[in-house]
């Protein structure tokens, strides 16, 4: 069954969902939260590994203090209030790749709280509360073979045991799928612009558990929630909140109760399916960590980190706006990557042309650039042999249909516009003799089109226009072919 096919839109109407996040960040740091072990992904299992992320007898963590900077910059970059005393607990569980037994975590006193990030809800700024930031390590993974096979084989590597990482959690102030879609694709872009983390899902490097309930619209009390897991990518987040939102829904409708459990995705299926109930809060005796004293972050050590700030997507996005007069949606997307705004605002500094740039770079530019499989950080034409090319389109050298095929040059090759233009002979054609002979040409070849032009049907004047431009490899100017045309067609 579809999550289409769950409930009625009119129905699903009369609900309103309440949807709060909690996203796992791993840091970059180059080595782990407690231990000098490296971090590295795709190393050997267990290779990565010391008496302390093993959870040996009689190791003891040492707390890294780049794992910290990188947690205020997120702190900071989320709007949070930094506690200026925190302390890490021990949060007491069992699972095979949690050697100790307990996860070394923050609980009552964590780093931050109290932050928000400013969402796009349907054309709309919405504010979404933080309710804490808060410094942790990472468990081991575990790896199965087979499953769900009687046969079946478990492997444990802890490898990832000791990563450092920090938990957001939002309060429950999400709405929709596409609501919990933007905020991610939000908090995403804002940890790629402070570096403290590559955001990679598919490594694990950002990882997201939803907590989701309904309830009649107008209503105040809140329904029974679910914990949806296990979901790997932000377009599964918002399939599996929709599902899960209309599965309730059918639930209440019913004459059911929904049950306060663990849910996974599954994404062969698309829908959640039932993993363990969750009637009580789980007890993890939580209790301060005694090999750790409580973290004090000094006045002087926020403001460096402050200082350390870049302009973050939004306040870039908002700047974009105001002051090269950009479409709010143009000013977004090319804020939503930093690497791409600092290219756009390179480019249009340099051609002096913001409007020009940011549709090269948002059209032209990132077509090519996925057609190569390159990056930004990686591309071999810097903003100023765009903002050349650019300048060629607009003084009349070039075409714009000539300079899309000189960009893909300058892509593939590295090479400069004008050493593209000059090699290929593309400069663009204004000569009236050449476009004359050229259009008589085109005349000759179809008096069919002739007769209809001069009988009156005068809009066939753009085919004509087009079939000179194809006759010129594109290089012909078309505001002079459509004067030449006119003259030699006629009235």
């Amino acid at each position: 069954m579809t999550v289409e096919t769950l409930v009625s839109p009119e129905v699903r109407a009369r609900y309103e969902a309440v949807i709060g996040l909690e996203v796992h960040v791993q840091l970059q740091t180059k080595s782990k939260i407690f231990c000098a072990c490296s971090t590295r992904f795709g190393d050997p299992p267990n290779s990565n590994t010391c008496p302390v992320c093993l959870g040996l007898p009689g190791a003891l963590p040492v707390l890294n203090r780049e794992a910290v900077n990188m947690a205020l910059k997120a702190a900071l970059g989320l709007n949070c209030t930094v506690n200026p005393r925190s302390r890490f607990a021990r949060k007491n569980y069992f699972y095979p790749d949690l050697p100790k037994g307990y996860q070394i975590s923050q609980y009552d006193q964590p780093l931050a709280e109290h932050g928000a990030l400013e969402i796009d809800a349907g054309g709309t700024r919405k504010r979404i509360g933080i309710t804490r930031v808060h410094l942790e390590e990472d468990a081991g993974k575990s790896l199965h073979e087979g499953f769900p096979d009687s046969e079946s084989t478990s492997y444990i590597d802890l490898n990832r045991s000791g990563v450092p990482l920090i938990e957001i959690v939002s309060e429950p102030d999400l709405r929709t799928p596409d609501e919990a879609h933007a905020y991610l694709t939000h908090l995403k872009a804002v940890m790629l612009y402070l570096e403290v983390s590559d955001c990679n899902m598919e490594e694990g490097s950002l990882r997201c558990d939803a907590n989701v309930s309904v309830r009649l619209r107008g209503a105040e009390r809140l329904g029974t929630k679910t914990e949806v897991k296990n979901v790997n990518s932000f377009r599964f987040i918002h399939k599996a909140l929709a599902y899960e939102i209309d599965r309730q829904i059918g639930v209440i409708e019913g004459g059911g109760q929904v049950t306060q459990e663990t849910r996974l995705w599954d994404s062969r299926e698309q829908r959640t399916y039932a993993m363990r109930t969750k009637e009580h809060a789980h007890d993890y005796r939580y209790f301060p960590e005694p090999d750790l004293a409580p973290l004090a972050i000094s006045p002087e050590w926020l403001e460096e980190v402050r200082a350390s700030l870049p302009e973050l997507p939004q306040a870039k996005a908002d700047r974009f706006e105001s002051q090269y007069r950009l479409p709010r949606q143009d000013a977004q997307l090319l804020a939503s990557s930093r690497a791409m705004a600092d290219y756009f605002e390179d480019v249009a500094r340099t051609c002096g042309e913001p409007k020009l740039a940011a549709n090269w770079v948002l059209n032209d530019l990132l077509f090519t650039i996925e057609k190569h499989g390159r990056r930004f950080d990686d591309l071999p034409v810097p903003p100023a042999n765009l903002a050349e090319l650019i300048g060629r389109v607009a003084g009349g050298a070039i075409t714009g249909k000539v300079a899309k095929g000189v960009l893909d040059e300058m892509v593939a090759t590295g090479k400069t516009a004008g050493a593209v233009i000059s090699e290929k002979g593309l400069v663009q054609i204004d000569d009236d003799a050449a476009l004359a002979s050229a259009a008589r040409e085109v005349m000759a070849a179809n008096p069919s089109q002739v007769e209809q032009y001069r009988a009156g049907k005068t809009a066939t004047l753009g085919w004509f226009v087009g079939q000179v431009m194809k006759a010129t490899r594109g290089q012909a100017n078309p505001k002079v072919v459509q004067e030449v045309l006119k003259r030699e067609l006629g009235p």
